[in-house]
């Protein structure tokens, strides 16, 4: 079997350590740029592309006439294609990079920050704005484009910065095996259960299992975790185990059969369902659309 393992491109940014910030625009007809990942943060708007296809992570999907999302993890994949794009669209690409070394901890503590800060950590997995925060947020956009890059720029991709923080609709795009992201709980009950699902969730695991290991009832224990994860166990658990079938598609050649089961699932037609349900696509369609889109030079 011919192994599907292949490195992805690592970008070197136009960023410099002087710059708060990178600020480009593009007027193009197609997307040509393989996936890839980058040490800065990224935010990037789209105009004009309905029909092309996003990747973040593991999530692949058709994007609208606009397109905004953020991305605040050095290590998370991502990229846009043709798919079914019309030819000859006229496409304006307005893309945003800055380096999170700035906006440290100590800042982002602060109250006024604090949704900032938390919009970045959504980030890592990668978050996806609505059209109505789009036309909220356009002007700054545009304003970030047109004035001169100096101390007022900043402050109005602060302003940017925080007027996507405060939208409601924002969505999460990959799973969060998948992103590498590391659970931040300032809850020890939490920290523990996440640790522990993680190292047991190739097995049959139940809720009842890891409510003994927080100490707590069947019952107390589901309550609590969705309040502090938003999610049910059983979606957790689930998103768990599709981050690492999606992870193992891509970095290794182990057939789907194999990933099946070292994941957790004891039915391969089951599997091939639920994975069906979540990514749209089959687990073979998923490997051979994600190797060809880092193969694109």
């Amino acid at each position: 079997m011919v192994a599907h393992k292949t490195s992805v491109l690592h970008e070197i940014t136009p960023l410099s350590e002087s710059s708060c910030l990178y600020v480009t625009e593009r007027k193009k007809t197609e997307f040509n740029y393989p996936i890839h990942t980058h040490k800065e943060f990224e935010i990037n708007y789209i105009e004009n592309a309905a029909g092309a296809q996003r990747i973040v992570g593991d999530s692949i999907e058709e994007i609208g006439e606009y397109e905004l999302v953020m991305i605040s993890n050095e290590n998370l994949e991502h990229g846009w294609f043709n798919h079914n794009l019309p030819a000859g669209s006229n496409i304006r690409e307005v893309t945003i990079q800055f380096s999170g070394e700035w906006l440290s901890d100590s800042l982002l503590n602060k109250t006024q920050f604090m949704s900032i800060g938390n919009m970045l950590k959504r980030g890592n997995k990668g978050l996806c704005f609505s059209l109505a925060t789009i036309f909220k947020v356009r002007s700054l956009i545009n304003s970030l484009v047109n004035e001169e890059k100096g101390f007022y720029s900043v402050i109005t991709f602060l302003s940017l910065l925080y007027e996507m923080s405060v939208a409601t609709d924002s969505r999460v795009l990959s799973s969060t095996f998948f992103a590498q992201v590391e659970d931040d709980s300032q809850s020890r009950r939490i920290r523990q259960a996440d640790e522990y699902i993680k190292k047991n969730f190739s097995r049959n695991l139940t809720l009842h299992e890891v409510a003994g290991i927080a100490n707590m009832s069947d019952g107390a224990f589901s309550r609590f975790f969705t309040q502090h994860t938003g999610r049910t166990f059983t979606d957790y658990l689930s998103d768990i185990r599709i981050g690492m079938v999606t992870r193992m598609l891509i970095d290794t050649n182990k057939t789907i059969s194999e990933i099946c089961y070292e994941c957790g699932y004891n039915n391969i037609s089951n599997f091939n369902r639920i994975f069906k349900k979540k990514k749209n696509r089959t687990p073979h369609e998923f490997r051979e659309l994600y190797a060809k889109k880092k193969n694109l030079f």
